[in-house]
């Protein structure tokens, strides 16, 4: 069948991206472009005429806001040229449609292939025209396509030849082998080569494979197996220094300890033994009794008890750190988004239910000019931007709550960002079972598929990046796909299913032969069975391809069938692909031949041992702290100075681009106060608990000073270690109870000196956990961070983490006028070392304190001093502070770790009589910041703690213009003439992408109805048509239909809610559906996600199914160009609905909104009819309950500020903000009302 091509542009009113790319063009690139279109091009193969044509505006394009075309009209000045993935990289715009398709025609064999048009309108040289295609173009994942429409479609691929043996590899010569490891690029040493060889010589006799050579490459990865953190530290020295003084007295307790616990057995010393050496001689000494032991580690994993509905009960909580440094660096949105996808596997294979995530980032200047832009390197902005875009989309899709994100500026990242994910999970003790395998047992694989696209993900996580990256490391950065990934996470949210595995290991860098190939000792692996994206791999490819959202599970014989009943229920492909056996050796086989053969004693070597010296500079004798002013003279100045640098400014725009409130278990918000301005110094959430109410909450906190710890590795350390445990105690954690993990990347480890950054920042956190008398139980290691002759700044990040009654959780906005701010000091030593003795006094008074409930707010003071505590403190609800005269000295000096806590006069009697802990200022009703008779407003601090990067991360959109003006309408709905005499059935439907169906279905339960999650399942057409059979059934027993919000196909192709119109158009759902609404006497909710689709199944505002044209209202992208995450006012305009019989008009709710297409966009013939029928159900508004084009309250620039709308008669409700993520303690930072009624008004319509 011949390919069919089809162009979709967004009309003129709706080109924002391209109106972006113009002023990128002028503004950056300062080239002559006049004007830009972009083109969505889409070609399909073995697709009849007719179904295309009912796919056009249905699945590829949006009446009310594209244009379709099936040639181009180019201008005659025009530049044009088209981006494509890379042939095997994901592509999530052509998966969707291709599943869409098969939606809409019940059948499958649909190819669909996916490229970007740039229609470039000016005169440019060939330079210029290079530069555009430079700047857009990344060759790690993306091509120059063809204008050519092509004969077909198919990937022409060739039949994989045999696995070569490596003839002659076993009497190698030295120059020999080093040839090798230079022509097939191998990341192992000679030392590891020259022992694979002697292995296969005397012991194997025979030759390699190409396999198993790249099975050990892998194997022994730095990535996989930490082979620098284990290589051996013969000597360290230590240069003498008043600020080495406490080194080398580290290094002395640390050897102490080593003498204690290793008496019967030699031990390397080593980071990796610095690295957990004080978790080993705390738990000798009786300490960490909570940690859950088991040969299964997935992720760092401790007991805790939770309270579920008033009873204990005893529960896993894990957490995990990685970063992607490299990926992100040469392909910014796959790195990171396969961060984030990668952090939460390991947890995840623990059988926990992933709820909160954590992003920490270091970065250059994004507001360096692009001309500046290092050869061989992605402009800083370009890397910024799109990685945040990745993360975001990423963790928004699979719906995971970030609570927390913070960049860190300093020009050695320039040489190579840091990205890290942190994540949080947990699961009831119960529903892990732990067993060790045993012969004759399965491995099953389930998830995503296996392509070339993640050859070498393991040995390419730890290269120094070169100024050939960018060209040559395309293979080494996979797309994730989220969606997949979340399939996972709700089988493993079930019992039935978590109780059948013995031991689980997710697919990451190292693929089959890592992921398999770490289960048991011996294993026999069929890699024919292992499936393909497409044909073409060999058996290498198999072994060792990283494979995103993949895990490898041991079952039982017994118990194979029932679980993969339950991965099919879930939407699961899953394979039998190895046995467990007793032969202590991995075993291979491809196409009949054994390819890997390999003894596991000799692979648990781990590679050649490896030695190294190590000195420790000394820092110089200008001290990190010796900076700032002991005179507040110049108050404003210094103050405003002091908010206002790149690593104090405000990072809104940045994080608010980030999903925080799915999962309806958010304690905090990440940014509190009425104005939303205060930023959370961690995260904290419920526990996942599935059916029932908790009180429990999970902390999570991190800390790090970046110039600190380019000064010295050894203070930076130990300092964020303490920041990461005083910020937890200021959140309401308890000291004694926290455990951490650490994050460490350095530079290359080249010389000696090298060696001595990491030697001092460990033996500085292993310092710091001894005297907090706390463990880090986990930990990530990086070794690449170098560019040339740029570094990293030394890195040492520390993550805490706790669980604590949500009672005594404290958030950092001040909360009211005539309060006293008291300052609990942090006093240094002589050698700058923090009083730790001093420091656990105020985290003991505090937490103390806050039990007690006398403490309205407490922060913690970081690298920008108090000024930018204070100021963060007071932009929440806009209350002024005015210090005490006496404060002088400490307003400007650094003062990392103190705490700033507000209490009242009666809590203040309580800890005047503490030493170092005083009162340094009072709250105001007045928004002012003074000091004696100087002064800064707050409106002033506003201006400068936000301007710094609100170019690169704008705050909020551009106000628009028009009225918003809408018609009250207070008169409820009659009630239905007759009681159900039951509780009414919610049936919500899941498609691939939804992520919110837990938290509507509790949100009802709650009102008193009965919630039926249904899932969608789409492999074959088989499954679809029993999903439809499934479905209809439902419909004609169901009194509601919910609609749930989340991201069905990722938002694709090309715009939101596709899935779920497409699929309801089938006749035999919109049948079921009409009678549900006007024979049942039903109604329908769409809430996000579920709105979108309402509104392009036609569904609204008409109140049925209909075919959307030109001037149908609509939902598009938010004008700031990016996902919106915040709170937001919204008032009950109408009450014309039985969605709204519990509201009354006027009432003014705050909740949550996320979402990148939320913007309403109807005519004003419209929004005029909407008004005078009562279909407005609710508006955004300013605090006095005032609608308008405000960006500050109508974030997504919806037209007349309409947040949701009815039917004409009401039955069908569809809003954006999402009113299902309430609850009792969620966002206790945010004041206002929060529970809107509409659960309790759908349900009571039937009782």
């Amino acid at each position: 069948m011949a390919i069919q091509r089809l162009f979709v542009r967004k009309r003129d009113a709706f080109a924002n991206e391209a109106a972006h790319v113009l002023a990128t063009l002028q503004q950056e690139l300062h080239v002559p472009a006049t004007a830009v279109q972009i083109y969505e091009r889409y070609d399909v193969e073995n697709l009849s005429e007719q179904a295309l044509q009912n796919a056009k505006h249905l699945i590829f394009s949006e009446p009310p806001v594209d244009l379709v075309a099936e040639t181009l009209d180019i201008p005659e000045n025009a530049f044009v040229f088209a981006i494509e993935y890379v042939p095997g990289q994901y592509d999530q715009r052509a998966d969707s449609a291709e599943q869409c398709i098969s939606m809409l025609t019940l059948t499958t064999g649909h190819t669909v292939r996916c490229a970007r048009v740039f229609i470039i309108e000016g005169t440019f040289t060939e330079e210029e025209k290079a530069a555009i295609k430079q700047y857009y173009i990344n060759p790690v994942d993306s091509r120059e396509a063809s204008l050519e429409l092509p004969d077909t479609l198919a990937l022409n691929l060739e039949e994989p030849k045999d696995v070569a043996i490596i003839n002659g590899f076993t009497e190698m010569t030295e120059d020999d082998l080093q040839h090798m490891i230079n022509e097939y690029g191998l990341a192992m040493t000679l030392a590891d080569i020259q022992l694979i060889q002697e292995q296969y010589k005397n012991v194997e006799k025979r030759n390699p494979t190409i396999t198993e050579i790249r099975l050990f490459d892998t194997y022994w990865s730095d990535h996989c197996r930490h082979t620098t953190f284990m290589t051996e530290l013969t000597d360290i020295t230590i240069e003498d220094s008043r600020f080495t003084e406490p080194i080398k007295e580290a290094l002395e307790e640390y050897t102490e300890g080593r003498n204690l616990l290793y008496t019967t057995k030699v031990k390397a010393r080593s980071l990796m033994d610095m690295a957990t050496l004080a978790v080993k001689e705390l738990r000798h000494a009786g300490g960490l009794t909570n940690l859950d032991e088991s040969e299964e580690i997935n992720a760092c994993t401790i007991i805790v008890p939770v309270d579920v509905d008033g009873k204990e009960e005893e529960w896993l909580l894990l957490f995990k750190n990685e970063t992607h440094n490299h990926p992100t660096e040469i392909e910014p949105f796959g790195g990171a988004a396969t961060c984030l996808g990668g952090c939460i596997r390991d947890p995840l294979s623990g059988r926990s239910y992933v709820y909160q995530a954590m992003r920490i980032t270091g970065s250059g200047d994004p507001r360096t000019p692009l001309s500046d832009t290092l050869e061989g390197k992605l402009p800083q902005k370009k890397i910024t931007v799109d990685a945040a875009r990745g993360y975001s989309s990423y963790g928004n899709q699979i719906g995971l709550a970030t609570g927390e994100v913070k960049e860190y500026y300093h020009p050695g990242y320039v040489a190579k960002r840091m990205e890290i994910g942190a994540v949080i999970g947990a699961a009831p003790r119960k529903q892990v079972r732990r067993e060790v395998p045993t012969p004759g047992d399965i491995i099953v694989l389930l998830g995503g598929k296996t392509g070339r696209d993640g050859c070498g993900g393991a040995t390419g996580s730890s290269k120094e990046h070169t100024l050939e990256s960018l060209a040559t490391c395309g293979a080494e950065v996979q797309k994730g796909n989220a969606l997949t990934e979340r399939k996972i996470q709700r089988l493993f949210r079930r019992p039935e299913v978590t109780t059948l595995i013995k031991r689980c290991n997710d697919f990451g860098a190292g693929g089959v032969s890592v992921a398999i190939g770490e289960l048991t000792d011996g294993i026999s692996i069929n890699l024919d069975l292992v499936p393909k994206k497409y044909d073409g791999l060999d058996g290498t490819e198999l072994a060792i391809s990283e494979s995103q959202e993949r895990m490898a599970c041991v079952i039982a014989p017994a118990d194979v069938d029932a679980f993969m009943k339950y991965c099919d229920e879930e939407n699961l492909e899953c394979t039998i692909v190895a046995d467990v056996t007793d032969t202590n050796r991995l075993i291979m086989t491809w196409r009949g031949d054994t390819i890997v053969n390999i003894s596991r004693d000799f692979l648990n070597t781990n590679g050649a041992s490896q030695q190294q010296e190590a000195v420790v500079t000394a820092p110089t004798e200008k001290s990190y702290f010796r900076r700032g002013s002991a005179s507040a003279d110049n108050f404003k100045d210094q103050w405003l100075e002091a908010i206002s640098t790149l690593n104090t400014a405000s990072q809104q725009g940045l994080a608010e681009r980030f999903d925080s409130t799915v999962g309806a278990n958010t304690v905090l918000m990440p940014f509190g106060g009425k104005y939303q301005k205060t930023p959370t110094q961690g995260m904290v959430a419920k526990l996942p608990v599935l059916h029932g109410e908790t009180t429990t909450a999970s902390i999570m906190t991190h800390g790090f000073v970046p110039e600190l710890s380019a000064w010295s590795p050894y203070h930076g350390a130990q300092y964020a270690v303490l920041l990461s445990v005083a910020k937890l105690v200021a959140l309401g954690g308890r000291r004694q109870d926290a455990y951490l993990t650490l994050q460490e990347y350095f530079e290359g480890l080249h010389s000696k000196e090298s060696w001595g950054k990491p030697v001092a920042a460990l033996l500085g956190a292993y310092k710091a956990q001894k005297e907090l008398e706390i463990g880090a139980i986990g930990g990530k290691d990086s070794m690449s961070g170098t560019f040339m002759d740029l570094t990293v700044p030394p890195t040492l990040v520390s993550f805490a983490a706790v669980t604590a009654p949500v009672k005594n959780i404290v958030s950092q906005d001040l909360k009211g006028p005539n309060h006293r701010l008291v300052y609990f000091d942090v006093p240094r030593t002589y050698n700058d070392t923090p009083d730790w003795d001093h420091f656990k006094e105020n985290c003991d008074i505090l937490q103390e304190q806050i039990e007690k409930g006398r403490v309205y707010s407490a922060y913690v003071v970081d690298q920008g001093g108090i000024p930018e505590a204070v100021s963060k403190m007071a932009l929440g609800n806009k209350i002024g502070v005015k210090f005490d005269k006496y404060a002088e000295r400490a307003i400007f000096q650094p003062a990392i770790g103190s705490f700033i806590v507000e209490v009242d006069i009666t809590a203040v009697n309580h800890l005047l009589e503490l030493s170092d802990v005083r009162v340094i200022a009072v709250t105001q009703d007045k928004p002012v910041i003074e000091w004696n008779d100087q002064s800064v407003t707050l409106a002033e601090v506003e201006q400068a703690y936000e301007k710094p990067l609100a170019d690169i991360f704008p705050l909020q959109a551009k106000s628009g213009v028009g009225e918003a003006v809408a018609y009250i309408h207070d008169q409820h709905t009659k009630p239905r003439s007759t009681s159900l005499g039951a509780k009414p059935k919610v049936l919500i439907p899941v498609f691939p992408g939804t992520n919110c169906e837990f938290d509507s279905a509790r949100a009802f339960e709650r009102a008193g109805a009965v919630a039926d999650i249904v899932l969608i399942r789409n492999q074959t057409p088989e499954q679809l048509k029993e999903s439809i059979d499934v479905i209809k059934a439902k419909l004609a027993e169901s009194q509601i239909l919910m609609f749930p919000g989340g991201f069905s196909g990722g938002d694709e192709p090309e715009g939101s809610g596709k899935f779920m119109a497409t699929l309801f158009r089938n006749p035999y759902l919109a049948e079921g559906l009409e009678n549900l609404l006007y024979k049942q006497d039903g109604l329908v909710l769409g809430i996000c996600n579920g709105f979108q689709a309402l509104i392009k199944l036609g569904l609204l505002p008409g109140g049925h199914i209909e075919t959307l044209t030109e001037d149908h209202p609509t939902l598009t992208y938010n004008t700031i160009g990016r996902h919106l995450s915040r709170m937001v006012n919204t008032k009950v305009i109408s009450t014309k609905s039985a969605w709204m019989c519990e509201a009354k008009a006027g009432e003014i709710y705050t909740v949550p909104i996320s979402h990148g297409e939320g913007r309403f966009i109807a005519s004003p013939q419209q929004v005029l009819e909407f008004n005078k029928t009562g279909q407005i159900a609710t508006q955004y508004v300013d605090f006095d309950g005032i609608a308008s084009m405000d960006g500050r309250f109508n974030p997504n620039q919806s037209v007349a500020a309409i947040e949701g709308i009815y039917s004409p008669d009401g039955r069908v409700f569809g809003k954006m903000a999402h009113s299902e993520r309430c609850g009792a303690d969620i966002s206790k930072n945010i004041p206002g009302n929060l529970a809107m009624p509409i659960f309790t008004s759908g349900v009571k319509y039937f009782k």
